[in-house]
């Protein structure tokens, strides 16, 4: 089964970049951060001429994620719990029905820049509050992956030059220290795993190239979307894809996101 990830800056500003990778790669479930619609404006049919089942949690202008499966999908839930005075669009969950079942979450972690405002303090909040939700899902004993873009870069192998990234709030210490804790729990990134199998050097670890500067034509990139593995999940990992060629693409009048697709494939037959 091959579960994807992308932080598509905008689903129907960029429909038609996003279906021509949809109908090559053929992912059979993926979670969509930044779509920057409410519910009733998602592309539904769109993805339903593809031969996907939608699950969207959206919000005018900013935010909102969703999940589109090929298999049905059920136990939705919108929201992360914790704080009910949250009214921000960044989570969401369910179970994949797929011969084996997948518990599938994705999310938008907050950006939490500048450092020291509120914005900070609420990424923290949300990473606690994830770290909650983590936990309680290892003891279902599912085959999970919590995906997304998490804005956070593990280590400074994850960045083009680590003095320019020393001030903000993704590489903050405390910020990966969470992003630890997480792994901590019993969850595994993918991309390790995919390091430490490679038969070859990994020619690209980058998921976002900034729009400024020629950020992209410098190859001056970040990882920061991510799939956390739970045992279950882990023990089935087959492989990895960084889709970098999707941010060197446009389609008429539609400008690449700056994040790609990152896709893992697990045995689960």
């Amino acid at each position: 089964m091959k579960l994807a990830t992308w932080n598509v800056n905008s689903v129907n500003a960029r429909l038609p970049l996003v279906l021509e990778w949809f109908a090559e790669a053929q992912p059979d479930v993926c979670a969509l951060q930044e779509i920057k619609c409410i519910d009733e404006k998602f592309p539904y049919e769109a993805f339903e001429s593809l031969g996907y089942n939608c699950a969207v949690h959206g919000q005018k202008t900013y935010n909102g994620v969703a999940i589109v499966s090929k298999f049905p999908l059920s136990d939705v839930t919108r929201g992360l719990g914790g704080d009910e005075a949250d009214e921000q669009s960044r989570y969401i969950e369910a179970l994949i029905e797929a011969p084996v079942p997948v518990r599938f979450i994705g999310i938008y972690l907050p950006n939490g820049n500048p450092v020291g405002t509120d914005k900070y303090a609420y990424k923290l909040r949300w990473l606690e509050r994830l770290h909650a939700r983590m936990a309680e899902v290892l003891d279902y004993e599912d085959i999970t992956v919590v995906t997304g873009d998490y804005n956070i870069i593990p280590s400074k192998d994850d960045l083009w030059k680590e003095s320019v990234w020393l001030d903000d709030a993704l590489y903050q210490p405390a910020v990966r220290q969470a992003y630890q804790g997480l792994k901590n729990l019993g969850y595994t990134d993918a991309f390790d795993v995919h390091v430490a199998t490679a038969q070859h050097p990994i020619a690209n670890r980058y998921t976002f190239w900034d729009y400024q500067a020629g950020a992209w034509q410098k190859n001056e990139g970040i990882r920061i979307d991510h799939h956390l593995m739970s045992p279950q999940a882990a023990d089935r990992f087959v492989d990895m894809v960084i889709h970098k060629d999707a941010r060197g693409r446009t389609h008429d009048e539609a400008k690449p996101s700056d994040h790609v697709p990152v896709v893992i494939e697990l045995a689960v037959e």
